[in-house]
């Protein structure tokens, strides 16, 4: 597993920074999907958030798992791809764009990918999803690695938050993935968890995030009733370094909000230098 940065650059500048994750109940249909997403863009940008994360799926939850290939795009090109790059310019907001389908190396699967642009429209950072999720328990069954080749780097780069680390949904569950991003402000986890895992594990793993590397942690999240039939658990939050939940929204569409206090952040750290005291 191999790390990419984007740079070096560790703090906000400046004082609080707003953040914005923000949760959909996607479809199967991409135009009404597109639209949903830019109007919850909107609504993030007039509250003030500088930085605005989409969860998983965000263009495309279907009942059929194989539309995934037939809506991937080209990495570069592509209608998902130009609609983040222009929501983030019109809005002049960091857009990090959940997940969308890319061509991966195998004819028949996609990257399932995290996307980000700055508030120019210019992309800055790529990351593809590494942990692939798999469960089964009675007719409640998930495969992701049938239509998914997982990605290999570890991604972190420099928002309007400072580092800031890009991982998806099931990465969650290994707690390595964040150790390999060193010291960050933010991590970065656009998910659809399922509501039986959701129900079970979702809050307390977040938590444990923050409070394990000192940092942020803004998971924005698919949360309800999806037209295929799946539920998805959604409690889209934000999570400060001493584990203590900022916002959080059960389930709906919608725009959740903190702000990220760079002072908030040393001061934890100051207190409890747990990074600086690790030996492995």
């Amino acid at each position: 597993m191999s790390s990419q940065q984007t740079s070096s650059d560790s703090a906000p500048a400046g004082g609080t920074i707003r953040i914005a994750a923000i949760q959909t109940v996607s479809g199967p249909d991409v135009g009404e999907n597109l639209a949903t997403a830019g109007r919850l863009i909107g609504e993030a940008a007039a509250a003030g958030a500088r930085l605005v994360a989409l969860p998983e799926y965000f263009p495309l939850i279907s009942g059929d798992e194989r539309d995934k290939v037939r809506f991937r795009e080209t990495d570069g090109e592509g209608p998902i791809q130009s609609f983040l790059a222009d929501a983030a310019r019109r809005h002049g907001v960091w857009l990090v764009g959940g997940t969308l389908p890319l061509v991966a190396g195998v004819d028949d699967k996609v990257r399932n990918t995290t996307l980000v642009f700055d508030d120019q429209g210019r992309r800055v950072a790529r990351y593809d999803k590494i942990h692939l999720f798999g469960f089964q328990r009675g007719s409640e069954r998930y495969d992701e690695a049938a239509t998914i080749e997982p990605g290999r780097e570890v991604v972190r780069f420099a928002s309007p938050a400072g580092s800031t680390g890009l991982s998806v949904c099931y990465d969650l569950r290994f707690p390595e993935l964040f150790r390999a991003f060193g010291e960050v402000n933010l991590i970065i986890l656009p998910s659809a968890f399922t509501y039986t895992t959701g129900r079970a594990h979702w809050e307390v793993l977040l938590r444990a995030r923050a409070i394990e590397n000192l940092c942020y942690v803004m998971a924005p999240a698919q949360g309800g009733r999806h037209p295929s039939g799946r539920v998805t658990w959604g409690h889209t939050m934000i999570v400060d370094p001493w584990g203590e939940i900022l916002a959080c929204q059960d389930e709906g569409p919608g725009v959740v909000l903190a702000d990220l206090d760079p002072v908030r952040l040393a001061s934890v750290r100051e207190s409890l230098p747990a990074l600086r005291h690790r030996r492995l």
